[in-house]
């Protein structure tokens, strides 16, 4: 009875109906769309950020990145590398050597980071070839060759062809010092880290440091930015050595990690202003309902219905309503979100995070995008509709007959 009641109201006043649905609907898609943009953007900023720069997962010395040294090394890379290639959730891996030194073009000097890297890996791995705007890549074989960051080659006053000379020290503590031919500049999107970025083949990196076989860290990339701690996991199984530690992107890029969660965090501070536009909506609309129907109430406890039936009758027609707004704001958050994840909103001015600049953000279909928004109608339809209810269900029979 309750329920045909509900459905009758719910149709007897058309516009009324029509305004309060319009209010859910509206919410519901500014939610989905806001969430689906955002989880997009984020979950793009993070993916290309960790793919293209630092891998999504690195295994190092368990006390490497507490203190990096020289000596805190990754050995017998042969048989790590045999022991990745049999989980099925990474997509590629690439080992790494790092140093410090001081290198020199003519009379021009300036502090380096000493990056040694295996060409083809490492562009397996981050797409390393993109980031060499002038020049060639390293070759496959080693060939003393080196490639520095556009900003250490404004420094040095440094083209392609020039010959670089680089003073550091040995695992052995002797001095290591070489000359390389620069085969070409990368701007990697990061001005500070090009200002120091000095790379070499791992080969020669190894050779000008006395290192032997060893490196000092392996950055590994998955399938799916979700498989992340899953495959961290299998990782550490499959090292099964205490001296070593695979750790995910939110441990190594820990400043990146705490940008990304404070920005999502305003996220969700944006995401409770739009619910609380659309609870006050709902309010608003389902308190007039109450109000114009005083009468009815006075009528219906008159009959001998209950307070908790009245409370009920207007809570059921809340629901309905917030339902049906429901199943209508999906198509239309799906549609939008559809559109976004495919063109993106270009921005005014390009967004810079870790070093690179995006242009485009472009949204995401996912479940959360929809179960969010959706609860959040049901809940807020029906902790606002009560208070109409509870009015109504106290309503004096006698001076609502004759008042209104």
């Amino acid at each position: 009875m309750i329920l045909k009641m509900a459905f009758r109201n719910i149709f007897r006043q058309k516009r009324r109906t029509v305004l309060t649905g319009m209010s859910m609907i509206g919410g519901f898609a500014m939610a989905a769309i806001f969430i689906g943009w955002a989880d997009g953007s984020y979950g793009n900023i993070i993916d290309n950020f960790t793919r293209f720069h630092t891998g999504h997962i690195q295994v190092h010395d368990s006390g490497y990145l507490d203190r990096p040294s020289l000596y805190k090394t990754v050995d017998e890379y042969d048989k790590i590398d045999g022991k990745l290639k049999q989980i099925k959730m990474l997509d590629s891996w690439a080992p790494r050597v790092y140093s410090a030194g001081l290198v020199s073009v003519r009379e021009k000097s300036t502090g380096a980071r000493i990056i040694g890297i295996e060409p083809q890996l490492e562009n397996q791995t981050t797409s390393f070839k993109t980031k060499v705007t002038d020049g060639s890549m390293l070759n496959d074989t080693p060939r003393n060759e080196a490639l520095i960051g556009k900003g250490m080659a404004r420094i040095l006053k440094a083209k392609v062809g020039d010959e670089i000379v680089i003073v550091s020290q040995g695992a052995d503590g002797s001095i290591a010092n070489d000359s390389y031919k620069i085969v070409g500049l990368v701007d990697s999107g990061d001005e500070m880290a090009d200002r120091m970025s000095f790379y070499l083949h791992i080969d020669d990196a190894q050779e000008l440091l006395v290192l032997g076989e060893r490196i000092h860290e392996i950055a590994i990339t998955v399938h799916d930015l979700d498989d992340v701690p899953a495959a961290t996991s299998e990782v550490d199984i499959a090292l099964n050595n205490t001296k070593l530690k695979a750790e995910p992107w939110q441990v190594f890029a820990h400043s990146f990690y705490i940008a990304m969660k404070a920005d999502m965090e305003g996220m969700w501070i944006s995401l409770f202003i739009i619910v609380l536009i659309v609870a006050v909506g709902v309010l608003n609309t389902v308190l007039m309902s109450v109000l114009e129907r005083t009468r009815e109430y006075g009528v219906l406890k008159a009959m001998g219905t209950q307070p908790s039936q009245i409370v009920k009758l207007i809570l059921t027609e809340v629901n309905i309503l917030a339902f049906g707004s429901v199943i209508l704001g999906a198509g239309l958050g799906l549609l939008a979100n559809y559109y976004l994840s495919q063109t993106g909103i270009t921005l005014a001015e390009p967004l810079s995070y870790g070093g690179m600049k995006f242009e485009v953000m472009k949204s995401e279909i996912n479940l959360r995008s929809f179960t969010i928004p959706a609860l959040t109608i049901f809940l807020s339809a029906s902790f606002v509709g009560l208070f109409p209810a509870l009015k109504a269900a106290h309503t004096d029979p006698a001076r609502s007959m004759r008042t209104h």
